[in-house]
């Protein structure tokens, strides 16, 4: 039997917050609906909302972190891609100070995530160097 289900989410394009239905064809991803009514998207969404699922099994997605080896790219484990950029982080700043450091965060973040690198740039690191691209 055929297992068809739609999952209420958010919308992983931009800042905004729509909501979206997720369409599942037996626990596959396979499309998007608007969520009618919603406070934000009313039922609407932009071209990239409709097409918000297409990414997810795309066979160019990177799954797991890549960390460079002998010059090549490798699969890693996350303990060791995060512990590796943890001491990089490190090593610029001791070399460089803080402000050799700079981020810049992404429209498809939320607001808390926005406010969490912020934080990490300032409290962490020690840099202002922070930046955001809210162009969709």
């Amino acid at each position: 039997m055929i297992e068809y289900k739609n999952v209420l989410t958010t919308c992983p394009y931009c800042g905004s917050g729509c909501a979206i239905h997720l369409q599942t064809l037996d626990g596959a991803l396979v499309g998007v609906l608007p969520a009618k009514g919603h406070v934000i998207s009313d039922g609407s969404l932009c071209i990239k909302g409709w097409n918000a699922h297409a990414f997810v099994n795309h066979p160019d997605r990177l799954k797991k972190p890549l960390i460079r080896k002998n010059g090549k790219l490798v699969e890693a484990e996350w303990d060791e891609a995060l512990t590796l950029v943890a001491e990089k982080f490190g090593q610029i700043k001791a070399e460089s100070g803080p402000d050799s450091i700079g981020f810049f965060s992404s429209a498809k973040c939320t607001n808390e995530e926005n406010y969490i690198l912020q934080k990490f740039a300032r409290a962490v690191i020690g840099t202002n160097n922070i930046d955001h691209c809210a162009r969709l």
